[in-house]
């Protein structure tokens, strides 16, 4: 059985809402409820109503799936996660937990009994459970708690993430004497808080056997190291493998702090020896992100997720061979003009599977050993988000623009054929509402490439009408505007309100070619703003139901920064602007960011390197450096957690727009960061979306 999960990095674009309060006692059990749709709108609320998938493992036969689902109650602003089996086929669905605390990480321990991780009074723990429901025990009490477990091939050792805390230098400590109640941090390195977190704690894998009654405290595997593993933010167990003979581990690493690890992406692949507890690095040399290792079933040979450059986070990912033996390396994908992730090999080793952004959507493609060649293997309007594979079975969890993520079954050996759905978690919401027809457009750019371009419908579209519209503008900003289901960006929501939605994939996102993905680093402000002008001239001025008088732009992170960008620069094209934590000023953005290594790839440097061109361009493109211009509505919004880029960019965007004499909003959120999470805040967020949108294009 060979099982690949997306990792967080990917996935959690596409997936926000997860990181809400749980129900904490027994009378908050939350599950699903009566979702209540009217006259068909995708609302909010609705989507609010939805269960949310979480992850899925195929049973060791192949009979059986086992799956959680998080279902939302926006009043107690909570969600809460339960484990689900079912067929394979997708009968017999059966809920196995009713808890106040969610269930997550399920892994089978034979065909009658899983593990999965819970959350107690003392952080997450494991447990295992009969298929029926019964038989339910508690395995571990690890003090503090565990993030996610994985076992050994046999079963006989278990490895688990845990936390421990980030010393201070000693004569910082010091200073910290009798002051237990002082709150003040001194710090003096960077990477003292990243993304949404100050850098407390540090992640790390434990050893330990397994006998599924008891597990004590395992071996730190890193025992005196100062180093992430999994790496943060985004890391889980994908990072980490055991060898099929279960004596060696394979671990990701960026063996850095402070400074260092700011201003670089180079990561490696760490094998653990078991019995003597020697680390070898087979990744070295290689200056970019190296992760996800992936034992072949022999145990012969390694493969991951294999960048080039350091510093660049979203170069072209490569499929990296290590053979165990010899110690030779060979990239697969040195003539595949695309980026990979998430491998699988096949029972025979002949093969290995993976995800691949390709023209807008998410597939899965093979690459054969016997003739060096790739095959896709899916084709359909979705994204792929994770996938396993069992005999001559795929069985995929994906989205799309219409649909939350469901549990589909391929034909190994198929011709790109669409796949079954075989779970229907929200089939009985989506029967009530009528989804907005989503289109593929091709344009050509102003030098003269074809971009794709997503059109989403209003809601009921009637063709004898003219409609308001909105240009997405994408974050990353690498990221491909693909069939992806968001519980903010979400286009059905954006339809169900009355709008069309127009979503351009412009220069500087994957899925069309490394040279197509790579155009953006230094040149922020350069073709791809051209790009969105270029949508809003050929769509949005010749579909006949857009009224071109009426079209605004959103977006967030870079897609913010584009809209910031835009209001100096759209000469009136746009009617109204949302802006969400986005940059505005790039020399404060140089310096209050955590990673360097970002803005030195993509901005080229720091702005008072007068001798650099690359960077003094980004710089001269700064949004802020086109305020005078601004004379459109402008709605800023900003979480004060989003430590990527900080809240003071928001407060000075919309500081500056009302100071300009501009009509403007500013919606501020002190407790999410770069997303907005918690279920009241998002229905909060969407209402004022459609709410200012509203005010300024349906006059």
């Amino acid at each position: 059985m060979k099982k690949v999960i997306l990792s967080l990095a990917s996935f959690l674009m596409l997936m926000s809402g997860c990181k809400v309060k749980q129900a904490t006692t027994a009378d908050e059990i939350i599950g699903k409820t009566d979702v209540q749709v009217t006259d068909g709108r995708f609302t909010p609320e609705v989507m609010w109503g939805m269960g949310k998938m979480g992850e899925a493992a195929l049973s060791p036969d192949g009979s059986k799936i086992a799956y959680t689902v998080t279902y939302y109650n926006v009043d107690k602003n909570k969600g809460n996660a339960e484990l689900y089996v079912m067929d394979a086929d997708g009968a017999n669905v059966k809920q196995i937990t009713t808890s106040a605390k969610s269930e997550f990480n399920p892994v089978w321990l034979n065909d009658g009994t899983i593990a999965f991780a819970r959350g107690t009074q003392n952080g997450a723990q494991m447990f295992t459970i009969g298929v029926d429901g019964k038989n339910e025990k508690q395995i571990s009490d690890i003090e503090g708690g565990i993030e996610g477990f994985m076992l050994s091939p046999d079963h006989s050792k278990v490895i688990y993430t845990a936390t421990i805390a980030k010393e201070k230098p000693a004569d910082i400590a010091k200073l910290y004497e009798g002051l237990e109640s002082a709150t003040g941090r001194i710090n003096e390195d960077l990477m003292y808080r990243h993304w949404d977190e100050w850098v407390d704690a540090i992640p790390h894998i434990y050893l330990a056997d397994f006998n599924e009654t008891k597990i004590e405290k395992g071996i730190d595997v890193l025992e005196g190291e100062p180093f992430e593993c999994p790496m943060r933010p985004w890391g889980g167990l994908e990072q980490v493998a055991f060898s099929p003979d279960g004596k060696t581990i394979a671990y990701t690493c960026r063996k850095k702090v402070g400074k260092e690890y700011s201003l670089s992406t180079n990561s490696d692949i760490y094998l653990y020896n078991i019995a003597d507890k020697t680390v070898q690095n087979i990744s070295q040399g290689i200056m970019g992100y190296d992760q996800n290792p992936v034992f072949s079933n022999n145990g012969k040979y390694i493969v991951w997720e294999s960048m080039e450059h350091d510093g660049y986070e979203s170069d072209k990912q490569r499929i990296m061979l290590y053979d165990l033996e010899s110690g030779e390396r060979k990239d697969l994908t040195a003539n595949l003009d695309q980026t990979c992730y998430s491998y699988a090999w096949s029972d025979d080793d002949s093969k290995i599977y993976f995800i691949s952004p390709f023209m807008g959507t998410r597939e899965i493609f093979v690459y054969n050993f016997a003739d060096q060649s790739f095959r896709q293997v899916t084709k359909d309007l979705h994204d792929i988000n994770a996938f396993e594979i069992k005999g001559d079975k795929i069985y995929t969890q994906e989205v799309s623009m219409s649909r939350p993520a469901e549990i589909f079954v391929y034909d190994i050996n198929g011709e790109k054929a669409q796949g079954q759905q075989i779970s229907a978690i929200n089939t009985d919401v989506l029967s009530k509402v009528n989804m907005g027809k989503v289109e593929e457009r091709w344009i050509k750019t102003t030098n003269g490439e074809d971009m794709l371009v997503w059109v989403v419908y209003p809601y009921n579209f009637d063709s004898t009408k003219t409609y308001p519209a909105l240009l997405f503008c994408q974050g990353g900003p690498q990221d491909m505007v693909s069939q992806f289901w968001s519980t903010r960006w979400n286009f059905q929501i954006m339809s169900g309100a009355g709008y069309f939605v127009i979503a351009p994939n412009r220069h500087g996102v994957p899925g069309f070619g490394t040279k197509w993905n790579e155009q953006i680093s230094g040149d922020y402000g350069g073709q791809n703003m051209k790009d969105y002008m270029q949508s809003y001239d050929i769509i949005a001025k010749q579909h006949p139901n857009i009224d071109e008088n009426r079209v605004g732009a959103c977006g967030a992170s870079y897609g913010a920064f584009s809209v910031y960008w835009l209001a100096g620069n759209h000469q009136n094209r746009f009617k109204a602007f949302l802006a969400h934590n986005g940059m505005f000023n790039l020399e404060q953005q140089y310096c209050e960011t955590e990673e360097m290594w970002f803005v030195n790839w993509d901005l080229g440097g720091p702005y008072w390197d007068k001798t650099n061109a690359t960077a003094q361009r980004s710089y001269a493109n700064s949004p802020h450096k086109f305020i005078q211009n601004w004379n459109t509505p402008i709605c800023v919004i900003h979480g004060e957690l989003d430590y990527r880029i900080v809240a003071s960019q928001g407060m000075a965007a919309y500081n500056a727009a009302v100071l300009r004499g501009v009509p403007a909003r500013y919606l501020y959120f002190p407790d999410e960061n770069h997303w907005v999470l918690q279920p009241q805040n998002s229905v909060l967020w969407h209402r004022n979306f459609i709410d200012w949108f509203d005010k300024w294009l349906k006059k």
